[in-house]
């Protein structure tokens, strides 16, 4: 017994061809007869009858639709099996003696002349109810010496398959007369007889040479206008905007290319059946090129846009389309990869439905990356961070290198790389010292007692003429108050923003400011304080130590008089 595997369109089951099919059955049926024993053995089983077997789903029959009925014949008559193909034939009693001949002509008129694409051709069991005809009749055009000859398909009544589309016998009674009007084409014509008499692959070497003539010549082509078209930019434009738009160059070219010779592919003289399978692999290579092409140039649309806010010091934006950048990335990828899945035949709809339930799952399994995705737009969004904002974060502080879809990376002041969760940030105290445009400079000034009010009004005059006379000081705020008469000095508070953003021009400012303000308390006759704390210790009798703080326990000590038992070791020290 030989077994066939039907590839029909929509298809895929064994054939057991001839009278040996009606045992396709017989191991099926010595199965179920077996479990029907064992559900009837006592103490076997938990039920005296064994259930009844499901009905399986009847298989769709491929001329169901008018687009399955023409596949399904050109795959036929390519395989040599005309039984097969004649079951998409709608024969009458004259033909039915010729329907090989029928065949194979009618399938080279659709190899020689059907250029329009399959896909156009309708899938649906109705047909097409737009095309003016009746309802039970389809045309898939073909263009023969520029004139259109319909091929029609009749919407039937089949009693095992119920309705079915065939080839009508009025289109095959027109095939021989069509057949007989076929002319060398261009290939035939102008190769040479030894590339037309060899093959590769089942093809004709001649055929070889104008595949690879429709792919080399159009490349050629495009790729020297590309050249041209650089050259002329250089000429119009600066050098750095002609480097950008030159990274468009082959992406271009390729596509350009692949669009050419996807036109130029039904005049190559290419089997119908092999145009099928090569156009999908052509569909699938073309998505991909498109896809580079766009990734290119959004690429290059994003970075165009993101220099022009690091002009406008826009940080925000900046970050935020760089995020922008990486989301449309890996949409672009998944709108390629299920259009390739189009091209193929693959079910799109079921890919989609199969990915929303695994998306639920993974949502459920990793709520702490969706978190942290969710978390690193909110901060972008929100304007909270942007890249190259010096920030404290959990009490660290340092720039932001990068944003992206999971984590926020902090270039401590260390020169250590943080990565901090997108989503941990929303928990987080977050300081954001890019934000400030000026910087305060406060301290406290210790003048030493005995300064006079002569002296002490020279000085509060002369800081707040240096406040007042500094271009970088903000003059509304800016203050210097006497404050306080400090056990060891007398206390004055500096209180003022300096107008920049520049942590290091900050520093630079405040350092002048304050040698400023020291040549101010010299030229006022008066000086700092020197904060010193006196120790004053003694070994007494029981090994126990005395100490003072101040000079006047220090004179007490000297004299004796701090505790009966002084001896003469003494240790001062100065802060």
């Amino acid at each position: 017994m030989t077994v066939e595997l039907d590839t029909t369109p929509n298809r895929t089951c064994l054939r057991f061809p001839g009278r040996n099919r009606r045992w396709a059955g017989f191991p099926v049926l010595l199965v179920v007869m077996a479990l029907s024993v064992v559900g009837q053995t006592p103490g076997v089983g938990t039920s005296k009858t064994a259930p009844a077997p499901s009905p399986q789903p009847a298989e769709t029959d491929p001329r169901s639709t008018p687009r399955g009925t023409i596949l399904g014949f050109i795959r036929a008559v390519q395989r040599d099996d005309f039984a097969l193909a004649t079951r998409y034939m709608e024969v009458n009693q004259r033909q039915r003696a010729q329907t090989e001949e029928l065949a194979r002509d009618l399938k080279e008129l659709m190899d020689r002349y059907l250029t329009e694409p399959l896909a156009t051709i309708s899938d649906s069991p109705l047909g097409n109810q737009e095309d003016g005809l009746p309802a039970d009749r389809e045309r898939i055009p073909l263009k023969i010496r520029g004139e259109r000859i319909d091929i029609i398909l009749k919407r039937v009544n089949n009693p095992q398959a119920g309705p079915i589309w065939l080839i009508s016998s009025e289109t095959l009674a027109r095939v021989p007369d069509l057949f007989s009007a076929i002319k060398e084409t261009w290939i035939q014509h102008a190769m040479p007889v030894a590339l037309l008499d060899h093959d590769f692959l089942g093809v004709s070497l001649a055929v070889w040479v104008g595949w690879m003539a429709s792919i080399v010549l159009p490349l050629l082509v495009f790729w020297s206008m590309s050249r041209l078209g650089i050259l002329l930019l250089r000429k119009t434009v600066d050098d750095a905007r002609s480097r950008q738009l030159a990274q468009l160059s082959w992406p271009s070219t390729v596509v350009l290319t692949m669009a050419v010779h996807a036109l130029l592919l039904p005049y190559l003289g290419m089997s119908l059946g092999f145009r099928i399978t090569y156009q999908r692999a052509c569909g699938v290579l073309f998505v991909i090129a498109v896809a580079w092409l766009l990734h290119r140039i959004f690429a290059l649309s994003f970075e165009r846009a993101r220099s022009m806010m690091e002009r406008r010091h826009r940080a925000d934006t900046e970050s935020l389309m760089l995020l922008g950048q990486r989301v449309f990335s890996v949409l672009l990828t998944l709108a390629a990869i299920l259009a390739g899945l189009t091209i193929l035949g693959v079910d799109t709809r079921t890919a989609l439905a199969g990915v929303g339930i695994g998306g639920v799952a993974v949502a459920l399994g990793a709520q702490k990356t969706v978190e942290n995705l969710l978390g690193g737009i909110f901060l972008l969004t929100d304007k909270a961070l942007a890249v190259g904002d010096t920030c404290c974060i959990s009490s660290r502080v340092g720039t932001i290198e990068d944003i992206t879809l999971r984590s926020v990376r902090l270039r401590t002041i260390e020169q250590t790389l943080l990565s901090i969760p997108a989503g941990a940030l929303s928990q987080s105290n977050i300081e954001n010292f890019a934000t400030r445009k000026k910087i305060l400079a406060q301290t406290h000034l210790q003048l030493r007692y005995g300064t006079t009010t002569e002296q002490l009004r020279s000085v509060l005059e002369g800081v707040r003429n240096l406040l007042m006379t500094n271009p970088q000081i903000e003059t509304g705020t800016a203050r210097i108050r006497l404050i306080d008469f400090g056990a060891r000095a007398i206390e004055l508070e500096l209180y003022a923003y300096v107008l920049t953003a520049d942590y290091m021009q900050f520093l630079a400012v405040r350092e002048e400011l304050f040698l400023d303000i020291a040549g101010v308390v010299e030229a006022a006759g008066t000086g700092f304080a020197r904060p010193t704390e006196f120790i004053y210790a003694d070994r007494v009798a029981d090994r126990s130590w005395v100490s003072v703080n101040t000079p006047e326990d220090l004179q007490q000590a000297e004299k004796g008089t701090a505790t009966p038992d002084l001896s003469k070791t003494m240790m001062k020290r100065a802060i």
